[in-house]
């Protein structure tokens, strides 16, 4: 089965965003959460299209959506926001809001093809609402620039997340999903070029050393603990989409080409996708 969802995000992260407040529409800024919504949002559909149990459990109201919960690890007291879970109801399985999978489209702007439309409306809508024993975390992160400068924060967040999510539930799966940049050039959302940008000047375009920046990302994520069942430490999953977001409102585009993960490789997207829909399918087939 095709997945949708790197294409999803390019596709609505080509789109320059709402204004911030200086007037500015920016594809990618480093201090919004849109990147990380818009990749969660496309693995949860992804899950959703090839998981048959999860279909069932949405038809009999047996999952809800949470976005941007806090989960606290049980051991140390610690916490941490993760960008989406998937979870067994907590109290009525609606949304003050009425919110759900398919109005989190609407809201987060995604920009979704006819046929990726059709399929979502097809799907068993998944509520948005109060949650209580977790299923499935998810925790995207994004490096688009200063790839060498960002790795220890982000070994040390991704890391953060895992051990919260098996501290709050060991039977959790949690996946971890990095999107890289591999573009040559990238124009950074940094005060400097807010600055300059409202003066009527061009802003400073900042040159990366690709492939290699690129690479020093994806050996890092690979030093990452993983575990193979509901016994041990780490990721149940990784996934990496690498893209080229120039961020100068250019088309952004998926790169399936080397440095990205290969077809078969452990972090391709789809193997990531494959790989918890059958762990779902075998291991919450009983709730």
């Amino acid at each position: 089965m095709n997945v949708f969802g790197p294409d999803i995000l390019a596709r609505t992260m080509s789109e320059p965003a709402d204004p911030t407040k200086y007037g500015i529409r920016w594809q990618y800024h480093s201090r919004s959460d849109r990147h990380g919504k818009v990749a969660s949002w496309g693995v949860a559909f992804d899950l959703l299209r090839s998981s048959s149990v999860m279909r069932q459990h949405a038809r009999d109201g047996k999952i809800v959506l949470g976005v941007n919960l806090k989960l606290s690890d049980f051991e140390t007291k610690k916490s941490k926001v993760l960008d989406l879970v998937i979870a067994r109801p907590g109290g009525a399985a609606t949304s003050a809001r009425g919110e759900s999978l398919v109005s989190l489209a609407q809201r987060y702007n995604m920009n979704l093809s006819g046929e990726e439309m059709g399929e979502l409306t097809s799907l068993p809508d998944i509520p948005v609402a109060p949650v209580g024993s977790v299923l499935v975390a998810l925790e995207a992160k994004a490096t688009m620039t200063a790839h060498v400068k960002s790795l220890p924060r982000l070994h040390d967040e991704l890391t953060s997340s895992h051990i919260s999510v098996h501290g709050e539930s060991q039977t959790a799966l949690a996946i971890g999903y990095a999107q890289v940049n591999v573009a040559d050039v990238f124009v950074s959302s940094n005060p400097a070029n807010v600055e300059r940008i409202h003066l009527g000047q061009e802003p400073v375009v900042t040159s990366h050393k690709q492939p290699g920046d690129c690479q020093r990302v994806l050996d890092t994520l690979n030093t990452l603990r993983t575990r193979s069942s509901s016994i041990g430490i780490g990721f149940d999953a990784i996934g990496v989409t690498v893209l080229d977001l120039r961020n100068d409102d250019s088309p952004v585009k998926v790169v399936h080409s080397r440095p990205a993960p290969q077809p078969g490789d452990a972090f391709h997207y789809d193997s990531m996708i494959m790989r918890m829909a059958t762990r779902y399918d075998t291991q919450f087939s009983g709730i």
